[in-house]
């Protein structure tokens, strides 16, 4: 742009001189400067002295210098795939105004990264958002996609569908950017499932005042899985197994029971039967209320809106998921091979 914008100058220059120093006409003095530029090889479109060939000299050192410029920053920038870069871009922008029940995870430090690897072993579609440069890069580097701009802001979270997402998570480093980044997602998109993270007991609390869904503190929750881990070490290592990592054999799914498309509800588990249909194991049951239910009996009876936390193999849950529909997507979500 600057070389082209420096050639228009020359030209206006030339056509300039030569309409009003000698006086030619507009046509003649525009033709003399395209053909001086060009250095095609023409003769003088009228008789020059010395002082005009001397400006004419320079006009065509002012010509090449500026032609060459373009010329070299034209075969850089096809070099360095300046134009595959951008193809590259406005494939990525079409791709994220396809996105819709996506996660949008805010910062791609140590924590979002973590996220990102658990998301992508759960086999869900989401966005990274980053405003540094080579964070960005990593993340499109392992096969994620990501976006590189400021998560706090509402154009940014436009961009990245915020409107069609289903959960945000913001893992960014200031307590104050999770702030701003879950009351920018929840004004634009209410719906919307926000997780913060906090590095203090009063940002948990903020960060819960201003709309988070759950906030969650790496040390608080750190320290605690240490504990339980010193305590009750098989524990946790089962509850982790059944949670994270892309090579388990059991896994945990929640499940909404609708009155429109299941044709349990208002029965007991007993006469349900869904243990003995699918072979899934039936945890907790939360009532629409909030009550939890831990170890539900067989005469625990299933009613509308509840959520059913359950456990078992991939073929168990695929199952249960025939007849009562999860919370999130009408597929299991299952894990890729590592």
């Amino acid at each position: 742009m600057i070389g082209t914008i420096a050639l228009g100058g020359v030209f206006l220059i030339g056509t300039l001189w030569y309409r009003l120093m000698e006086g030619w006409s507009w046509e003649d003095a525009a033709y003399m400067t395209v053909i001086t530029l060009a250095t095609v090889g023409y003769g003088e479109t009228h008789p020059l002295g010395s002082r005009g060939r001397l400006f004419t000299i320079a006009l065509i050192l002012l010509g090449v210098i500026n032609i060459g410029y373009i010329v070299n920053r034209f075969t850089e920038a096809v070099i360095q795939g300046y134009f595959q870069e951008g193809i590259r871009l406005r494939q990525q922008r079409r791709l994220m105004e396809s996105l819709l029940e996506h996660y949008i995870i805010c910062g791609f430090s140590r924590t979002g990264r973590q996220i990102a690897k658990e998301f992508w072993a759960e086999g869900v579609s989401f966005v990274v958002i980053d405003s540094e440069v080579e964070s960005v890069q990593k993340a499109q580097t392992e096969g994620y996609m990501a976006y590189q701009g400021d998560a706090t802001l509402d154009d940014t979270l436009l961009k990245v569908g915020i409107e069609r997402a289903i959960c945000i998570v913001a893992a960014l480093p200031s307590d104050a950017e999770n702030l701003y980044t879950v009351l920018s997602a929840k004004t634009l998109n209410p719906g919307i499932r926000a997780i913060a993270r906090a590095s203090t007991e009063e940002a948990l609390q903020k960060l819960q005042r201003g709309g988070a869904d759950a906030v969650i503190s790496p040390y608080i929750t750190g320290g605690k899985r240490m504990a339980a881990a010193a305590l009750r070490p098989q524990v946790m290592d089962f509850v982790d197994g059944i949670l994270t990592g892309a090579d388990r054999q059991l896994y945990m799914e929640e499940f909404l029971l609708d009155p429109a498309f299941c044709p349990f509800v208002g029965q007991t588990l007993q006469k349900a039967k869904l243990r003995s249909q699918t072979g899934g194991l039936i945890l907790a049951i939360r009532r629409i209320d909030g009550n939890l239910i831990g170890g539900p009996t067989g005469e625990t009876v299933l009613m509308p809106g509840d959520t059913l936390i359950c456990m078992g193999t991939a073929e168990q849950l695929r199952s249960l998921n025939q007849i009562l529909g999860p919370i999130r997507s009408q597929k299991l979500r299952k894990p890729k091979n590592s």
